[in-house]
């Protein structure tokens, strides 16, 4: 029994040690929120032009390839923005970059909703990616400002909003684009913004930075450099051609580039990413399976939108508009933020590795779900909930296992690099899903569309694509349950 003269300095020496917890206890919740909050309104900016992108070269006043840019430089933005931001967030502190990040937010919607030529709005959309790194940084800060109770059920919740995000703009976009002006949508994102800023500024605590170390400069542009010119040929090899100069010098240059970037950073006293922690078998076969569930989560969101809006006339098309489509496809970024609590638990009691192992695997059946009923669009939604409560679970999981495999100093740039990962699967679900759908088509009204043998082929590649992110699982080392983890670490200060 401890001597009642003791309690004191035990007190004293555990505020010493965390500073801020006497702080955040009266308000987790909040912080929680707020976090949440801030990081669904940045994962929104992924779907926010999709209603309207096949009139952006008449809005813009440009050609069709440059419109395409404004989907795709949101998307090089969040890929550069979210590894370099877990550094910095590791150097300088999470507040400050998350402030930072919400302010990028504001800027680029503004800018975005000022003007309606091609060049400004590139601008403010690649602001608007940069934003993305918002989420890395929630994530592993929530894990700083939680007490053991509530911290998975906080982590799974602000990881689930990268894919809530996107689901749910989908619908609201799609209803200011139809009914106001389309800059309606940025002033949307402004406000949002702003909310976001002063939240972050007012509510959340500053906590000490948890590496004294130097950001890699030379590293984030190298980075950056490969990371875009990957991304670009992905993206937009279908438009250019695969076998194209342009997309296999953006390619093929990317891979180099981060060939020469790798040999530097492990050279490097203070690497923008650790690849020694990086290639360690748990995070290196989770940022694997990271790409291939988001591979699965970004498989539906194209495919099954397209299906609902094809005609009738078809004979497999369910002729809904752009709206109702959105409509149909909103239930699932709900079912993801209805399954944090489920996916809590199950961190809780089984751990990480089997977690994301069944999120993987429920994502798969949804996509055999639709292979075998898609008739009707309230059988597309029951699918499209089944994966999308998968992709919840999975989500959830693949930052725990992480936070739980990476060194303090390290956890922003770790849960950075896995954000990127599952951008890299979204992308590559978006050039694969492009490929199957132009090559398989049938001639209507003089027009070439996918054919259904086409989508069913998709929901095919989209189930394989998940249960290979389930076998990949399989082979990381078990570990025990975080509420075992936590309860060890939680008697071994109470003996101290």
């Amino acid at each position: 029994m401890t001597a009642p003269h003791d309690q004191p300095e035990h007190h004293d020496q555990h505020s010493q040690h965390s500073p801020t917890t006497t702080q955040l206890a009266a308000k987790p919740i909040l912080i929680v929120m707020v976090l949440g909050f801030s990081s669904l309104c940045a994962a929104l900016m992924q779907s926010l032009v999709i209603p309207i992108q096949p009139e952006l070269p008449h809005l813009l006043n440009t050609s069709a390839s440059n419109a395409a840019w404004v989907v795709t430089a949101t998307l090089l933005g969040g890929g550069v923005a979210m590894p370099v931001s877990g550094r910095l967030a590791d150097i300088y502190g999470r507040k400050p970059v998350l402030v930072v990040s919400a302010v990028i937010l504001l800027a680029g919607s503004v800018v975005c909703a000022l003007f309606s030529t091609i060049g400004p709005v590139l601008i403010g959309r690649v602001l608007q990616g940069f934003a993305m790194g918002y989420i890395p940084v929630a994530i592993s800060f929530v894990r700083e400002v939680t007490p053991p109770a509530m911290r998975n059920s906080a982590v799974a919740g602000i990881s689930a909003t990268l894919g809530v995000g996107g689901a749910l703009g989908l619908p609201i976009a799609a209803w200011i684009a139809q009914d106001f002006d389309w800059h309606m949508l940025f002033w949307l994102s402004a406000v949002l913004a702003a909310i976001m800023t002063m939240l972050s500024i007012l509510v959340l605590p500053h906590t000490a930075p948890a590496d004294p170390g130097r950001f890699d400069y030379l590293g984030a542009v190298g980075l950056a450099v490969g990371i875009v010119g990957v991304l670009a040929g992905v993206s937009k090899g279908n438009d250019w051609g695969w076998s194209a100069p342009s997309t296999l010098a953006a390619i093929i240059g990317g891979l180099l580039v981060l060939v020469v970037w790798g040999f530097y950073e492990v050279r490097h006293q203070h690497p923008l990413v650790d690849l020694r922690t990086t290639v360690r078998r748990p995070i290196l076969l989770t940022n694997i399976a990271g790409i291939l569930i988001g591979f699965g989560m970004m498989a539906q969101s194209i495919v099954v939108p397209q299906l609902l809006q094809m005609p009738e006339a078809t004979g497999y098309g369910l002729g809904q508009s752009i709206l109702q489509a959105g409509m149909w496809m909103a239930p699932a970024g709900l079912m993801m933020l209805a399954f944090t609590p489920i996916s809590s638990r199950l961190l809780s009691t089984i751990g990480g590795r089997p977690t994301l192992a069944l999120g993987a695997t429920v994502i798969a059946c949804g996509y055999l779900f639709a292979v075998f009923l898609d008739g009707a669009p309230w059988q597309l939604m029951l699918a499209t909930c089944i994966s999308s409560a998968g992709v919840g679970i999975g989500y959830a999981a693949m930052p725990t296992l992480i936070l739980e495999n990476s060194p303090a100093a390290e956890a922003g740039a770790g849960v950075g690099v896995n954000s990127l990962m599952r951008s890299m699967g979204t992308t590559v679900a978006g050039a694969v899903m492009a490929i199957v759908l132009t090559s398989q088509t049938v001639s209507m009204g003089g027009t070439e569309i996918p054919a259904e043998a086409a989508f069913r082929t998709c929901f095919i590649i989209g189930a394989g694509a998940a249960v290979a992110g389930a076998l990949v699982v399989l082979l990381i080392k078990r570990s025990r349950p975080a509420s075992h983890v936590v309860e060890t670490s939680e008697h071994a200060e109470a003996t101290a």
